[in-house]
């Protein structure tokens, strides 16, 4: 079997292996042990060739985001770990829990490694349905809300991306064939200017409302903030740092099949309107925000924003400001989820007002968020800083008339961030409801310390190789 499919396998086969386990402790271990293979297989791909087989394809870009996906799964499990007994999940819930957090892993790897776009729409509807039911794990009323929010909102999303999908295809078969070549992303690209440039532009809008609505991009965004405040804070970390990811992906593909033919209507004006947009409305909204998850919920869809914006831009240098936007983002947001997790499990609410004095009460979680949050915000010297002074850099000398606005949703939204750091880590500490066991906060420390790592090595120190692949990365998407 070739790599790609056994990185997709693998953690369906441990799903499986998960819905017979009946008890918390043992249930995290084989997570874990599963995740850490996944994490192996991961790496394990950096080294294979890449090219087309068959349904999947292997390139710089998705082996970028598929080792990212496979790291935040390992750091996710390890953090679940410490925290699943505390949950009290009864049998039902827990075999739910780990089962679709697995299920969700798989049909994320499918969904980057897929070049056929019906098997890459299928995975992203698996994981979609794995990521529902992972916010509902807990019953509460305010649990299945957002559960069913997430459902249908996102249900009508990739419905229309299923039409976007096949007018897509019609638009390829005259001159690309029947069957498996008129599905393919790189058969569709070499043809493209060959293409009916109507089909093409009716195909793009659908994929765009479709999977933008996946991305959390405005005026799509309505079910993430209930979605990331109201799961587990596992589904908070691989939504914002993974799913959005993949539905981007699929949108940055039909960008560059549309891309392709002259006479079509340019897509990157597109998402550069709905990641101007999303920048702007979500900055702004930070300022209200009272829950501490649903205000990084909102700052998912702000930097959402500005990689669309990235990629909208397009050229070298906007593609890899928008590559290197997805890896910090999805790194930093994960580790302040993890952080906040712990920080509302000690004062028995996730509400702003409750959570205060994390430096002085915890110090060591104290420090550990402020350092994510400042990262987050875009402070030097993470990745973050590097991509958005990039993506300005970039849109002055291009685009100086949206840089303006740009720079301004930005400058709100850091702004926001900074004032969130010091009402949850400075001053004086709120009470405690109750003492965390060390494995508790073992279990989020140590992930929240390899993310800022990585992140600082990203943002300081890359390595030449690393350096090379992340440009080979924003090549794919020319």
């Amino acid at each position: 079997m070739p790599l790609p499919w056994i990185v997709v396998f693998w953690p369906w086969l441990g799903a499986l292996a998960l819905l017979g386990v009946a008890r918390a402790r043992p249930a995290a271990w084989v997570n874990l042990c599963v995740s850490a293979v996944s994490l192996l297989l991961a790496l394990l791909l950096l080294a294979t060739p890449e090219g087309i087989q068959g349904w999947t394809r292997v390139d710089a870009l998705n082996q970028v985001l598929v080792l990212l996906s496979a790291i935040i799964g390992m750091t996710t499990a390890v953090y679940s770990a410490g925290q699943i007994e505390a949950k009290g999940f009864d049998t039902l819930r827990l075999r739910a829990y780990h089962g679709a957090f697995q299920l969700f892993m798989g049909a994320q790897a499918l969904a980057l490694l897929a070049d056929n776009m019906g098997v890459m729409w299928v995975a992203i509807e698996i994981a979609t349905l794995a990521s529902v039911t992972m916010v509902a794990v807990h019953g509460t009323r305010a649990a299945m809300e957002a559960a069913w929010k997430f459902f249908i909102l996102c249900g009508v999303g990739i419905a229309l991306a299923l039409f976007g999908t096949v007018v897509l295809y019609l638009a390829a078969q005259p001159v690309a064939g029947h069957g498996d070549v008129g599905l393919s992303w790189a058969a569709l690209r070499a043809v493209a200017a060959r293409c009916d440039a109507g089909l093409l532009n009716l195909a793009f809008v659908f994929l765009l409302v479709g999977y933008g609505t996946k991305a959390g991009l405005v005026p799509l965004h309505f079910w993430l903030p209930d979605a990331e405040a109201e799961g587990p804070v596992s589904i908070s970390a691989v939504l914002s740092g993974l799913l959005l990811n993949a539905a981007l992906l699929a949108l940055l593909r039909a960008k560059a099949v549309v891309g392709a033919h002259p006479g079509t209507l340019a897509p990157g004006p597109f998402m550069l309107a709905l990641g101007l947009a999303s920048v702007l409305l979500a900055g702004f909204c930070l300022w209200r925000r009272r829950d501490a998850r649903r205000f990084f919920a909102w700052s998912s869809i702000q930097h959402m924003g500005l990689a669309a914006f990235a990629f909208g831009l397009g050229g070298p240098l906007g593609n890899l400001a928008g590559v290197l936007h997805l890896l910090g983002h999805s790194l930093s947001k994960s580790a302040v989820f993890f952080g906040i997790g712990l920080a509302a499990r000690i004062k028995g609410s996730q509400q702003v007002a409750a959570i205060g004095g994390l430096v002085a009460g915890h110090p060591a979680l104290g420090w550990s968020l402020v350092l994510a949050i400042a990262l987050v915000a875009g402070m030097p010297p993470g990745v973050l800083f590097a991509s958005e002074f990039l993506l300005v850099s970039e849109a002055v000398a291009r685009l100086w008339w949206l840089a303006l606005p740009l720079a301004l949703g930005i400058f709100v939204a850091v702004a926001a961030k900074i004032d969130m750091l010091q009402r949850l880590c400075l001053g004086t500490p709120t009470p405690d409801a109750v003492v965390p066991g060390r494995l508790e906060v073992l279990t989020t420390l140590g992930p929240i310390w390899v993310h800022l790592a990585l992140l600082l090595v990203l943002g300081m120190a890359l390595p030449a190789g690393g350096a090379a692949l992340l440009a080979r990365a924003a090549e794919v998407l020319r």
